[in-house]
């Protein structure tokens, strides 16, 4: 919403620093005008394209949004979710949602209500369930250039799609972080997030064969294996995606379940 008292309650519960900003979500594109200084004439083409959708659009912000939404910056990040119970709730409340992703700061995003309970019951006053998210990727953060768009943070619409309407560059902060007391434009650009408890190891190789013989020379009893390819696996593991596009949206859920189960390390083909 537009309460700064209520978006300090959000940093609160989630464990949030004050200085990450947050999307505002909105169920209709008209509504950038009543919340963005200017509009880009490309942000309504690839609103037209991807929303509703994984794509979040930064422009500058009017005098309306409170700083506690941007982080303290001049620019608000906005969103439309594709989920019709979230879009009706937006419009019942007459205002966007001022929201991050439903979990402790730092955890793997949720992709289904009870990833939310687990993270936050007892800090939050409601758990509306939409179902599993279609996704399961945190969305693409834009900014806008004068040649196109770049990339602050990416997610579930890819360079290759973006690439189709116009020019696409990929912030340094993606590859290399933050520089040092940089300011974060955009969500998940400056502090560690969607990580779970264990560590993590992406494994590069080109086939199954040689990461199956990767792992069985290198796992312990407390880890678990993300693969289809379980066949001669001797580690335990988690079934998750068939194709690319499956592998998104079952990566965050995944995570968690390893958690679950008490991992302390986990290893993923790349």
């Amino acid at each position: 919403g537009l309460s700064a008292q209520t978006e300090k309650k959000i940093f609160a519960a989630k464990n949030r620093p004050a200085d990450n900003p947050l999307i505002l979500h909105i169920p209709d594109t008209n509504w950038l005008y009543r919340y963005a200084e200017s509009v880009p004439e490309s942000a309504l083409k690839l609103a037209e394209r991807f929303w509703p959708g994984s794509l979040t659009m930064i422009m500058p912000k009017n005098n309306i949004v409170p700083d506690e939404t941007s982080g303290g910056l001049t620019t608000v990040a906005f969103r439309m979710p594709d989920n019709k119970y979230t879009l009706k709730l937006i419009e019942l409340c007459g205002f966007p949602l001022a929201a991050p992703s439903a979990n402790l700061s730092g955890f793997p995003s949720p992709t289904e209500a009870r990833h939310v309970y687990n993270d936050l019951n007892g800090k939050i006053s409601l758990i509306l369930d939409g179902g599993r998210c279609s996704c399961g990727l945190e969305s693409t953060v834009i900014t806008f250039t004068e040649k196109g768009v770049k990339i602050l943070r990416p997610g579930g619409v890819t360079p290759e799609m973006l690439c189709e309407f116009c020019e696409v560059e990929i912030d340094k902060a993606v590859t290399d972080g933050l520089e040092d007391n940089g300011k974060a434009l955009s969500p998940g650009m400056k502090y560690e997030h969607y990580s779970p408890k264990a560590a993590v190891y992406m494994i590069e190789c080109w086939d199954n064969s040689r990461f199956i013989e990767f792992v069985n020379n290198n796992y312990d009893e407390n880890t678990l294996v993300l693969t289809n390819a379980a066949g001669k696996i001797r580690a335990k593991t988690i079934p998750y995606g068939s194709t690319d596009e499956r592998e998104a949206a079952e990566l965050f859920s995944a995570l968690r379940q390893a958690d679950e189960l008490g991992a302390e390390k986990i290893f993923v083909k790349a």
